[in-house]
């Protein structure tokens, strides 16, 4: 199925809406986070509704894996100001919460660009194909298959690294424009990045995720830069923060994420 299928929601009432998570979207721990998000995403911009408002931050707490079938997103605008909307939305599957969102959508202000995130130099993209994205004695999850991977960063997974970095190009195969689901997706689809300081798989199921779209939406499908780090696991938790480019340097939106680490061996 498209990805606009995907996320597709019924209105269902004021600021009510029902879609459905789908199987393709399965990591080994249930659907991709960045996925429930994207769906939640098109909710908070139906109820919005607003051209000239758009997104510029979404948070996300995952408080259930859901499963797939029929979920439920309602949502709340809380405040309209004379430029900017703030909107909240829960997701519930079976009368169980499964997450909460609070996103920020606003009209540009008039400003100076100041630029201090370049991106950095690495070869460009080799077409659209995907490498193929594999772990070691693990089947690849379904969603796998709907992405486009050319690894940049990082060191080698499971080689007990000194320092936690991925990513490289990224984008959805499907030929499409990439908006703030599609960006979602994106923001959350890459390797964990604590994986390369480790000696073997562990689960990183996400706890939150924050994203600041710093650019135009939506944009011509195309793969964008990525790379992810992380400087701190404790506790079992770690932070990823995340950054995506457009091939000509634009940065496109900055991401953190607190995960939990789940059975990590160094």
């Amino acid at each position: 199925m498209s990805f606009d299928q995907d996320i597709a929601l019924r209105p269902a009432g004021e600021g009510a809406y029902e879609g459905e998570i789908r199987g393709g979207w399965w990591t080994p721990r249930g659907p991709l986070g960045g996925y429930v998000m994207a769906l939640m995403l098109h909710g908070l911009q139906q109820t919005v509704d607003d051209p000239e408002r758009v997104p510029r931050s979404c948070t996300m707490h995952f408080l259930r894996p859901p499963q797939p079938g029929p979920v439920s997103v309602g949502t709340t605008v809380e405040r309209t100001g004379r430029t900017l909307t703030t909107v909240s939305g829960r997701l519930e599957q079976e009368g169980k919460l499964m997450g909460l969102a609070l996103g920020a959508f606003s009209t540009a202000w008039e400003g100076p660009l100041l630029d201090d995130a370049p991106m950095p130099e690495v070869e460009p993209p080799s077409g659209r194909a995907s490498e193929r994205r594999s772990v070691p004695d693990i089947e690849p999850p379904p969603f796998v298959d709907r992405m486009v991977f050319q690894r940049r960063f990082g060191p080698p997974l499971f080689s007990r690294a000194d320092h936690a970095e991925v990513g490289g190009w990224l984008g959805l195969q499907e030929d499409r424009p990439l908006d703030a689901p599609a960006i979602a997706v994106l923001a959350d689809a890459w390797f964990p990045a604590p994986w390369p300081r480790l000696r073997a798989v562990a689960g990183a199921p996400t706890s939150d995720l924050t994203i600041h779209f710093r650019a135009a939406l939506p944009i011509a499908g195309t793969l964008l830069l990525s790379r992810f780090h992380t400087s701190l696991v404790r506790d079992g938790f770690f932070e990823e923060d995340g950054e995506l480019w457009t091939p000509d340097g634009t940065l496109v939106a900055q991401s953190r994420q607190l995960a939990l680490l789940v059975g990590a061996e160094t």
